[in-house]
């Protein structure tokens, strides 16, 4: 099957690596040094999954219309990058692999005509270097229909299911609820410069991230969300952690993540972007709860300052102690 990826980075470029080793025509979109990496020496998969070199298609915009999409740009650039394909893409179904709220709810417009579906991944990736991804540590991506067909949904997971671990959900905004719980993790080594193992070693910043998940987890509840659709995080799990004690519940936290995570240092997605000098989804992880707890009369000061506190790491090219980067959370 011809697939067009847009936006090769770290999860688009390995599941683009997985999807070629699986013998699919793949065509992606990457810019910049990326770009000519990819064009030169191939897309080169590493790390969890085996090593492969994949000689995919490359250029800035999809040369051709695919029959099955894949958007994994960051949620700020998704409309942008979803315009510019527009008309490629009219007819074949989409999976907009994205963290946040929004996902493929909001590239409704934009594209109308392309059968929808939203993907969560639950892949530890990294891509800080032209021309490579590194999978730190496999799993699932899920995937719940938007706009496209139960036959639509079934067909594009039985496609990318030989690539990847595909599990489906029928509720696609509950598992981007449970998603965002998992994505409050990725302050810590946003903040510190650390792996996520790293930061989450300190206790005070176990802490501050416990307690910016049980905002999360407290905001879903009075949207409504029933937090379903992910593996290995249950909404039973979701409401011990939002009535455990704030030291107690970093302890477990810290215990189930890290041994989930592995031995590999992960940076996470917000720090891969800072360090490449690109704009973080920050406003789309914790910015999103401070939004809808903001709509729903519901307070999250701790990820109002992980917000602000990120914004400011980009800006100033700092990173904090994670002491002080916990401090200045939990203030």
């Amino acid at each position: 099957m011809r697939i067009g990826i847009v936006g090769a980075g770290a999860i688009g470029g390995t599941v683009a690596a997985l999807l070629d080793r699986a013998g699919h025509e793949v065509d992606v979109t990457a810019r910049g040094e990326h770009l000519e990496a990819i064009r030169s020496r191939g897309l080169r998969l590493t790390g969890a999954w085996g090593e492969h070199v994949a000689r995919v298609g490359a250029a800035e915009v999809l040369p051709e219309p695919p029959e099955l999409a894949l958007l994994a740009v960051k949620a700020q650039d998704a409309p942008a990058a979803a315009a510019a394909h527009a008309d490629l893409l009219a007819g074949a179904p989409v999976v907009v692999v994205q963290n946040g709220l929004r996902g493929p709810q909001a590239l409704r417009e934009v594209l109308p005509a392309s059968p929808l579906i939203g993907g969560l991944s639950m892949i530890a990736a990294s891509y800080l270097e032209p021309g490579i991804v590194t999978v730190t540590a496999p799993g699932p991506t899920v995937l719940g229909a938007d706009t496209a067909s139960g036959a639509q949904l079934a067909a594009a997971a039985a496609v990318l299911g030989e690539a990847v671990p595909v599990v489906l959900t029928a509720d696609l905004v509950g598992t981007q609820w449970a998603k965002l719980v998992v994505n409050q993790l990725n302050a810590a080594p946003a903040l510190t410069g650390l792996s996520a193992q790293e930061a989450l070693a300190v206790p005070a910043l176990r802490r501050a991230v416990a307690g910016a998940m049980r905002e999360t987890v407290r905001v879903g509840r009075a949207a409504g969300a029933t937090f379903l659709g992910l593996p290995g995080l249950t909404p039973g799990r979701l409401r011990m952690l939002a009535g455990l004690p704030p030291a107690v519940s970093g302890r477990l936290l810290a215990a189930r993540m890290v041994e989930r995570m592995g031995a590999v240092p992960n940076p996470g997605s917000t720090l891969q972007s800072i360090r490449r000098g690109r704009p973080s989804e920050i406003d789309h992880l914790s910015g999103a709860v401070v939004e809808e707890g903001e709509r729903l009369g519901v307070p999250t000061p701790l990820n109002r300052r992980i917000v602000a506190l990120v914004h400011e790491v980009e800006s100033t090219g700092r990173f904090l102690p994670a002491a002080e980067a916990a401090a200045r959370i939990l203030a």
